[in-house]
Protein backbone atom coordinates (compact mmCIF):
# COMPACT_ATOMS: atom_id res chain seq x y z
CA UNK A 1 0.00 0.00 0.00
CA UNK A 2 2.01 2.91 -1.02
CA UNK A 3 0.31 6.16 0.70
CA UNK A 4 3.39 7.83 1.54
CA UNK A 5 6.80 8.31 -0.71
CA UNK A 6 9.68 5.84 0.28
CA UNK A 7 7.33 3.89 2.43
CA UNK A 8 8.45 0.21 3.20
CA UNK A 9 6.77 -2.69 3.54
CA UNK A 10 7.91 -5.97 5.11
CA UNK A 11 6.89 -8.62 6.89
CA UNK A 12 8.48 -9.35 10.31
CA UNK A 13 9.32 -12.55 11.79
CA UNK A 14 9.01 -12.51 15.45
CA UNK A 15 8.31 -14.52 18.33
CA UNK A 16 7.02 -17.39 16.07
CA UNK A 17 4.57 -14.92 14.13
CA UNK A 18 4.26 -13.15 11.53
CA UNK A 19 4.35 -8.69 11.70
CA UNK A 20 3.01 -6.72 8.75
CA UNK A 21 5.62 -3.41 9.04
CA UNK A 22 5.38 -0.07 7.70
CA UNK A 23 8.69 1.65 7.87
CA UNK A 24 9.39 5.14 6.98
CA UNK A 25 11.85 8.14 8.00
CA UNK A 26 15.50 8.70 8.94
CA UNK A 27 16.36 9.04 12.71
CA UNK A 28 16.30 7.45 15.54
CA UNK A 29 13.96 4.25 15.48
CA UNK A 30 10.28 5.06 16.81
CA UNK A 31 7.95 1.89 17.51
CA UNK A 32 3.88 3.39 16.78
CA UNK A 33 1.57 1.02 17.88
CA UNK A 34 -2.02 1.01 16.93
CA UNK A 35 -5.71 -0.12 19.33
CA UNK A 36 -8.92 -1.39 18.65
CA UNK A 37 -10.22 -1.31 16.11
CA UNK A 38 -7.40 0.45 14.55
CA UNK A 39 -4.39 -0.82 11.86
CA UNK A 40 -1.00 0.72 11.01
CA UNK A 41 -3.13 3.19 9.14
CA UNK A 42 -4.23 4.92 12.39
CA UNK A 43 -1.63 6.91 12.47
CA UNK A 44 -1.56 8.24 9.25
CA UNK A 45 -2.12 11.73 10.17
CA UNK A 46 0.69 12.14 12.15
CA UNK A 47 3.56 9.88 10.43
CA UNK A 48 3.99 13.22 7.72
CA UNK A 49 5.40 15.19 10.54
CA UNK A 50 7.77 12.63 12.46
CA UNK A 51 8.97 11.23 9.29
CA UNK A 52 12.08 13.48 8.69
CA UNK A 53 12.99 13.25 12.61
CA UNK A 54 12.78 9.52 13.16
CA UNK A 55 12.72 5.95 11.66
CA UNK A 56 9.23 4.96 12.36
CA UNK A 57 8.27 1.33 12.49
CA UNK A 58 4.30 1.11 12.17
CA UNK A 59 3.41 -2.93 12.87
CA UNK A 60 0.30 -4.17 12.63
CA UNK A 61 -0.01 -5.55 15.63
CA UNK A 62 -1.03 -9.87 15.57
CA UNK A 63 -4.54 -10.63 14.31
CA UNK A 64 -4.71 -7.15 13.13
CA UNK A 65 -5.02 -6.45 8.91
CA UNK A 66 -2.11 -8.07 7.43
CA UNK A 67 -0.50 -9.65 9.81
CA UNK A 68 -0.44 -13.57 11.47
CA UNK A 69 -3.89 -14.17 13.21
CA UNK A 70 -3.06 -17.17 15.49
CA UNK A 71 -6.65 -18.81 16.87
CA UNK A 72 -6.68 -19.26 20.81
CA UNK A 73 -7.16 -16.54 23.66
CA UNK A 74 -3.63 -17.94 25.14
CA UNK A 75 -1.98 -15.88 22.04
CA UNK A 76 -3.55 -13.12 22.68
CA UNK A 77 -2.34 -12.48 26.35
CA UNK A 78 -0.54 -9.42 27.33
CA UNK A 79 3.14 -11.69 28.17
CA UNK A 80 2.69 -12.99 24.37
CA UNK A 81 1.89 -9.12 22.90
CA UNK A 82 5.15 -8.15 24.54
CA UNK A 83 7.11 -10.45 23.51
CA UNK A 84 5.92 -9.43 19.50
CA UNK A 85 7.55 -6.43 20.24
CA UNK A 86 10.66 -7.25 21.93
CA UNK A 87 11.20 -9.59 18.85
CA UNK A 88 10.24 -6.90 16.31
CA UNK A 89 13.37 -4.49 17.50
CA UNK A 90 15.37 -7.76 17.72
CA UNK A 91 14.42 -8.52 13.89
CA UNK A 92 15.00 -5.22 12.92
CA UNK A 93 17.79 -4.87 14.92
CA UNK A 94 16.80 -1.30 16.17
CA UNK A 95 18.64 -0.92 19.42
CA UNK A 96 17.29 0.99 21.83
CA UNK A 97 13.74 2.43 20.90
CA UNK A 98 11.56 5.35 21.31
CA UNK A 99 8.03 3.55 21.70
CA UNK A 100 4.08 4.84 21.43
CA UNK A 101 0.88 3.53 21.78
CA UNK A 102 -2.68 4.46 21.52
CA UNK A 103 -5.47 2.41 23.24
CA UNK A 104 -4.07 -1.35 23.18
CA UNK A 105 -1.15 -0.41 21.59
CA UNK A 106 -0.68 1.72 24.59
CA UNK A 107 -1.92 -1.10 26.62
CA UNK A 108 0.72 -3.30 25.29
CA UNK A 109 3.44 -0.58 25.55
CA UNK A 110 2.80 0.00 29.45
CA UNK A 111 3.34 -3.82 29.69
CA UNK A 112 6.82 -2.97 27.58
CA UNK A 113 8.30 -0.46 29.25
CA UNK A 114 7.96 -2.53 32.41
CA UNK A 115 9.29 -5.53 31.47
CA UNK A 116 12.05 -4.38 29.37
CA UNK A 117 13.02 -0.81 30.32
CA UNK A 118 16.77 -1.39 28.89
CA UNK A 119 14.86 -1.09 25.30
CA UNK A 120 13.18 1.80 25.69
CA UNK A 121 14.32 5.08 25.81
CA UNK A 122 11.02 7.05 26.54
CA UNK A 123 7.49 5.77 26.16
CA UNK A 124 4.62 7.66 24.79
CA UNK A 125 1.15 6.92 25.88
CA UNK A 126 -1.88 8.00 23.70
CA UNK A 127 -5.01 7.54 25.53
CA UNK A 128 -4.67 3.82 26.73
CA UNK A 129 -4.96 3.40 30.65
CA UNK A 130 -2.09 1.92 32.73
CA UNK A 131 -3.51 -1.92 33.21
CA UNK A 132 -2.82 -1.89 37.08
CA UNK A 133 -4.58 1.69 37.35
CA UNK A 134 -7.43 0.66 34.77
CA UNK A 135 -7.97 -2.37 36.92
CA UNK A 136 -9.20 -0.47 39.83
CA UNK A 137 -11.23 2.16 37.87
CA UNK A 138 -13.52 -1.10 36.10
CA UNK A 139 -13.88 -2.73 39.46
CA UNK A 140 -14.57 0.75 41.31
CA UNK A 141 -15.53 3.84 38.94
CA UNK A 142 -19.31 3.29 37.88
CA UNK A 143 -19.17 6.16 35.52
CA UNK A 144 -16.02 3.91 33.87
CA UNK A 145 -17.98 0.92 34.18
CA UNK A 146 -20.73 2.42 32.08
CA UNK A 147 -18.57 3.66 29.75
CA UNK A 148 -16.95 0.31 29.21
CA UNK A 149 -19.92 -1.46 28.17
CA UNK A 150 -18.91 -2.93 25.14
CA UNK A 151 -15.52 -4.65 27.27
CA UNK A 152 -18.47 -6.71 28.96
CA UNK A 153 -20.26 -7.66 26.19
CA UNK A 154 -16.75 -9.12 24.48
CA UNK A 155 -16.62 -11.31 27.75
CA UNK A 156 -19.90 -12.59 26.79
CA UNK A 157 -19.76 -15.96 24.42
CA UNK A 158 -20.21 -14.57 20.99
CA UNK A 159 -20.35 -10.99 22.11
CA UNK A 160 -18.24 -9.70 19.45
CA UNK A 161 -21.26 -10.33 17.17
CA UNK A 162 -22.48 -6.54 17.25
CA UNK A 163 -19.48 -5.32 15.45
CA UNK A 164 -20.64 -7.18 12.05
CA UNK A 165 -24.14 -5.62 12.28
CA UNK A 166 -25.39 -3.63 9.79
CA UNK A 167 -22.04 -3.33 8.27
CA UNK A 168 -19.67 -2.64 10.61
CA UNK A 169 -21.86 0.18 11.94
CA UNK A 170 -20.78 0.19 15.35
CA UNK A 171 -16.86 0.24 14.46
CA UNK A 172 -17.90 3.34 11.73
CA UNK A 173 -19.17 5.07 14.50
CA UNK A 174 -16.43 4.10 16.77
CA UNK A 175 -13.62 5.12 14.30
CA UNK A 176 -14.85 7.52 12.40
CA UNK A 177 -17.49 10.19 14.53
CA UNK A 178 -16.19 12.38 16.92
CA UNK A 179 -14.32 15.59 16.13
CA UNK A 180 -11.78 14.22 13.46
CA UNK A 181 -12.75 15.85 10.03
CA UNK A 182 -9.91 14.14 7.65
CA UNK A 183 -11.43 10.56 7.12
CA UNK A 184 -11.89 10.23 3.16
CA UNK A 185 -13.68 7.95 1.34
CA UNK A 186 -10.32 5.90 0.61
CA UNK A 187 -9.70 5.67 4.56
CA UNK A 188 -12.50 4.61 5.54
CA UNK A 189 -12.27 1.67 2.33
CA UNK A 190 -8.79 0.80 3.97
CA UNK A 191 -10.35 0.47 6.92
CA UNK A 192 -13.53 -1.68 5.75
CA UNK A 193 -10.85 -3.98 3.77
CA UNK A 194 -8.55 -4.35 7.32
CA UNK A 195 -12.32 -5.17 8.90
CA UNK A 196 -13.23 -7.93 6.50
CA UNK A 197 -10.63 -10.00 6.87
CA UNK A 198 -11.13 -13.41 8.47
CA UNK A 199 -11.06 -13.71 11.95
CA UNK A 200 -9.70 -9.82 12.16
CA UNK A 201 -12.08 -8.86 14.27
CA UNK A 202 -12.14 -11.80 16.04
CA UNK A 203 -8.17 -11.52 17.07
CA UNK A 204 -9.00 -7.84 18.26
CA UNK A 205 -11.67 -8.87 20.71
CA UNK A 206 -9.45 -11.31 21.85
CA UNK A 207 -7.24 -8.85 23.29
CA UNK A 208 -9.46 -8.16 25.56
CA UNK A 209 -10.71 -11.32 26.87
CA UNK A 210 -7.24 -12.59 27.55
CA UNK A 211 -6.28 -9.95 29.33
CA UNK A 212 -8.57 -9.55 32.40
CA UNK A 213 -6.24 -9.66 35.49
CA UNK A 214 -3.10 -7.95 35.72
CA UNK A 215 -2.61 -9.05 39.31
CA UNK A 216 0.89 -10.30 38.40
CA UNK A 217 2.04 -7.47 37.26
CA UNK A 218 3.87 -4.66 39.50
CA UNK A 219 2.54 -1.77 37.00
CA UNK A 220 6.12 -0.01 37.94
CA UNK A 221 7.10 2.12 35.24
CA UNK A 222 10.79 3.50 35.40
CA UNK A 223 11.12 5.03 31.69
CA UNK A 224 10.48 8.54 31.15
CA UNK A 225 6.63 8.61 29.98
CA UNK A 226 4.89 10.82 28.44
CA UNK A 227 0.78 10.88 28.53
CA UNK A 228 -1.14 12.61 26.27
CA UNK A 229 -4.88 11.77 26.97
CA UNK A 230 -8.01 13.66 24.91
CA UNK A 231 -10.07 14.33 27.71
CA UNK A 232 -13.65 14.43 25.62
CA UNK A 233 -12.72 10.29 25.56
CA UNK A 234 -16.15 8.90 26.52
CA UNK A 235 -14.21 4.84 26.29
CA UNK A 236 -11.32 5.84 28.21
CA UNK A 237 -12.25 8.12 30.68
CA UNK A 238 -9.73 10.88 32.50
CA UNK A 239 -9.71 9.71 35.81
CA UNK A 240 -7.11 6.98 34.51
CA UNK A 241 -4.84 9.68 34.98
CA UNK A 242 -5.28 10.03 38.73
CA UNK A 243 -3.11 7.27 39.97
CA UNK A 244 -0.31 7.59 37.13
CA UNK A 245 2.07 9.12 39.52
CA UNK A 246 1.85 5.72 42.11
CA UNK A 247 3.09 3.73 38.94
CA UNK A 248 5.39 6.05 36.87
CA UNK A 249 8.65 7.34 38.30
CA UNK A 250 9.09 10.07 35.37
CA UNK A 251 5.91 11.59 33.75
CA UNK A 252 4.66 14.19 32.10
CA UNK A 253 0.96 14.87 31.27
CA UNK A 254 -0.61 16.85 28.43
CA UNK A 255 -4.29 16.61 28.73
CA UNK A 256 -5.94 17.39 25.16
CA UNK A 257 -9.29 19.50 26.33
CA UNK A 258 -11.40 19.15 22.91
CA UNK A 259 -9.72 15.72 21.90
CA UNK A 260 -11.91 12.29 21.75
CA UNK A 261 -10.17 8.58 22.16
CA UNK A 262 -8.43 9.17 18.95
CA UNK A 263 -6.21 12.11 19.79
CA UNK A 264 -3.72 11.68 16.73
CA UNK A 265 -6.74 12.33 14.60
CA UNK A 266 -8.61 15.18 16.15
CA UNK A 267 -4.94 16.96 17.15
CA UNK A 268 -2.42 15.08 14.97
CA UNK A 269 0.03 18.87 15.20
CA UNK A 270 -0.13 18.51 19.17
CA UNK A 271 0.79 14.94 18.94
CA UNK A 272 3.61 15.56 16.38
CA UNK A 273 4.74 18.65 18.24
CA UNK A 274 5.05 16.77 21.41
CA UNK A 275 6.68 13.76 20.19
CA UNK A 276 9.43 16.08 19.21
CA UNK A 277 9.70 17.91 22.04
CA UNK A 278 9.96 14.89 24.50
CA UNK A 279 11.87 12.36 22.57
Amino acid sequence: MELFDGMEEKFVETNGIKLHTMIIGEGPPLILLHGFPDFWYGWKSVIPGLKNDFKLIIPDMRGYNLSDKPKGLENYKNEVLIEDIKGLIGALNLGKVFLAGHDWGGVVAWAVAEKYPELIHKLAILNAPHMKVFENQLRTNKKQQKASYYIFEFYKPDGEKFLFEDDYKWLKWAVFSGKKKDFTNFDKEQYLNAWKLPDAILCGVNYYRANTSYKDWSGQITVPTLVIHGMQDIAVLSTVLDGLPEYVDDLKIIRAENSSHWVMHDEPELVISSFKEFF
